[in-house]
């Protein structure tokens, strides 16, 4: 699940937490940490004829190294390692998420290698599970092997920038070619974002794809909204609320719909509500349960139940 709240895309400078990282070491200037987050899930797919299954949505090991260089600059590096499709029976072994090195200047960050695009960064929705589609991004590609990405913070403003290169003639790329952007600012209590992508597949012609979103903390509730858009292909929109329900727990109602632009291909509007319990002695364990549908043909309800550890 994404999102899009200005304190996140902050963090993202140097995309890791250190606040929820376990320090493995420190010391010389060497800092090695290590991320996980883990979650088990019963789970029944929203669909027809859909039978009820264990899955492994996220079992990832971030591994990230920091050498300090000097007051103003530092490198890292960052391993990133999924094991949810093997626990699935998907693949064997670890799958590799993202690796890449970077230099940080403080305010901006640059860095090179297997990671995700800049417009990753966009989303409101809150939901376990998709019900229709996170965003327009969903619908071209979110991460690729040869990624060049800067993130920047400007005061109140977050802008991040990325170009994944085609790497014609290299027999390991994909051959997908990516140029991103993406804006976040907060005014009062609004938080507001802008994405654009410019995305060519291999083979296939270069497509646009822009989007917009809003946020807004109300005090008892938060309210969100996305849009956006891709040339002759389809309109995708999000509106979520999430709001406190005690000191512990919290939950999340969304409405999700894809417009296609072809008229033989059937729009869709889907729905999910879902709760979330934290722990009050450990916050970064939870429990969490979700609901949802869609409005397609034979369509039954979804649901899930499931345990989240992170650290």
């Amino acid at each position: 699940m994404k999102k899009i709240i200005l304190v996140a895309a902050i963090s993202s400078i140097t995309a890791f937490s250190s606040a929820q990282a376990a320090t493995i070491y420190e010391g010389k200037g060497l800092t090695y940490e290590l991320k996980g987050d883990l979650q088990v899930q019963l789970r029944q797919k929203i669909g027809e004829d859909k039978n009820t299954d264990i899955e492994f949505d996220d079992l990832e090991l971030k591994n990230r190294v920091t050498y300090k260089l000097n007051e103003g600059l530092s490198a890292f590096g960052q391993l990133d390692f999924s094991f949810d499709r093997a626990a699935n029976g998907g693949e064997d072994g670890a799958k590799l998420e993202e690796a890449y090195l970077g230099l940080d200047f403080g305010n901006v960050a640059v860095r090179v290698g297997k990671q995700n695009y800049s417009t990753d960064e966009f989303s409101v929705e809150k939901a376990y599970e998709t019900v229709v589609n996170d965003d327009i991004f969903d619908l071209t590609g979110d991460a690729g092997d040869d990624v060049i990405r800067v993130d920047a913070q400007f005061d109140n403003i977050f802008v991040s920038v990325s170009t994944d290169l085609e790497a014609d003639g290299n027999s390991n790329s994909d051959g997908d070619q990516s140029t991103d952007l993406f804006v976040s600012t907060s005014v009062g209590k609004v938080d507001l974002a802008a994405a654009f992508q410019s995305y060519q597949a291999n083979g296939s012609d270069s497509v646009n794809v822009w989007a917009v979103s809003a946020v807004y903390d109300a005090g008892f509730a938060t309210f969100g909204a996305d849009y956006g858009s891709m040339e002759d292909t389809a309109n995708v929109y999000n509106l979520v609320a999430a709001f406190p329900v005690t000191n512990t727990t919290k939950a999340a109602i969304g409405l999700q719909n894809i417009d296609n632009e072809d008229e033989s291909v059937d729009d869709v509007t889907g729905w999910y509500a879902n709760v979330t319990y934290k722990f009050p002695e450990q916050k970064n364990v939870s429990l969490f349960a979700e609901i949802g549908d869609t409005d397609e043909d034979s369509s039954s309800m979804g649901y899930l139940a499931g345990l989240q550890i992170k650290f």
